[in-house]
C-alpha cells in the first residue's frame, strides 16, 4: 500500500479504476500478505498513536483482553508485554489470522462469521479492543450488544477507527494489489451515533479523542510529493478514539 493511498482516497471520492471490494473478509485476504509492510502508512501510524495513548492507562497484567478485528496482531506485542492472562483474536479474514499465528503460534484466535463471539462466555473479558473496524461492521448494535455480553462490569473497552466525516465524502480504505487500486466496504456510523449506543449499553465514556490533518503528519504527504493534498485538507479529521467503562448496574 502506498504510504497516502487510504488519504488520497478518503478526501477524495475514488476514480472509475478503482475496483470496489464489497466484502471485507476477501478484501482483507488479499491484504493480509503485505499487511505488515507499511511503515510509512499515515493511517497505522495514527492508530497506533491513539492506542497507545489509551492502553497506558488502563491495567493489562492478569486481565483477559478480546481483541476484535485484530487482524495480524499489530498491537499484541506490546499487550503481551504486561502479562494479561488471556488474549483473543476474532477476524474475519483467514489471511489476517494466519499472520498473527505466524508471528503468534500460540495465539487463541477466532474467525467471525456475524457479531457472535464464539468462545467466550458470558462476562468473560475485562476489556475488550477494536481497531479500525468498527466501520466494517453491517450491524454496529447488534455487535455492541455482542460485546456488552462478554465485558464484565467495570470492564473497559477503546475503540478507534476512520473518521465518519472523512468516510461520509465518499471515501474508501485502499489497498494496492497485483497494480489494482482495491478498495474495502465501509458502514457510516456517525460519532454522535457511537456515543449514544454506547450510553444505552451503559458504558461510560472516559475519554475522546479525533486525531486532524495538521502539521504533525506534514511529513507523510511531503514524503510522497503530496503537499497540495496536505494544504488543502489541514484541519480535516481523520481517525477517532474512545476509552470507554461498562458501569456495573449494581452500583
Amino acid at each position: 500500500m502506498q504510504s497516502l493511498s487510504a488519504i488520497r482516497n478518503i478526501l477524495k471520492r475514488p476514480s472509475s479504476s478503482t475496483k470496489f471490494q464489497t466484502n471485507p473478509e476477501e478484501a482483507y485476504d488479499i491484504w493480509a500478505s503485505s499487511y505488515d509492510s507499511q511503515p510509512d502508512n499515515l493511517m497505522l501510524a495514527m492508530d497506533e498513536q491513539l492506542f497507545s495513548g489509551f492502553i497506558k492507562n488502563i491495567s493489562i497484567k492478569g486481565k483477559t483482553i478480546t481483541d476484535i478485528g485484530c487482524g495480524t496482531g499489530r498491537h499484541w506485542k506490546k499487550l503481551l508485554m504486561q502479562e494479561p492472562e488471556k488474549l483473543i483474536g476474532y477476524d474475519v479474514s483467514e489471511g489476517m489470522l494466519a499472520g498473527l499465528k505466524n508471528k503468534f503460534p500460540e495465539a487463541e484466535t477466532y474467525k467471525l462469521s456475524n457479531t457472535r463471539l464464539i468462545g467466550s462466555k458470558n462476562n468473560s473479558c475485562d476489556i475488550i479492543l477494536s481497531t479500525l473496524t468498527i466501520a466494517h461492521i453491517e450491524n454496529i448494535e447488534e455487535a455492541f450488544a455482542e460485546w456488552n455480553r462478554v465485558l464484565r462490569p467495570d470492564g473497559e473497552m477503546i475503540i478507534t477507527d476512520y473518521h465518519p466525516e472523512l468516510l461520509s465524502k465518499g471515501g474508501n480504505r485502499t489497498f494496492k494489489h497485483n497494480k489494482q487500486l482495491i478498495a474495502v466496504k465501509n458502514n457510516i456510523y456517525p460519532v454522535a451515533e457511537i456515543k449514544k449506543m454506547a450510553s444505552q449499553f451503559g458504558w461510560k465514556q472516559i475519554s475522546f479523542v479525533e486525531n486532524i490533518i495538521d502539521e504533525h503528519v506534514k511529513h507523510y504527504y511531503a514524503k510522497q510529493n503530496a503537499l497540495q493534498l496536505f494544504h488543502q485538507f489541514k484541519g480535516s479529521p481523520v481517525i477517532y478514539g474512545i476509552h470507554l467503562k461498562k458501569i456495573n448496574a449494581s452500583s
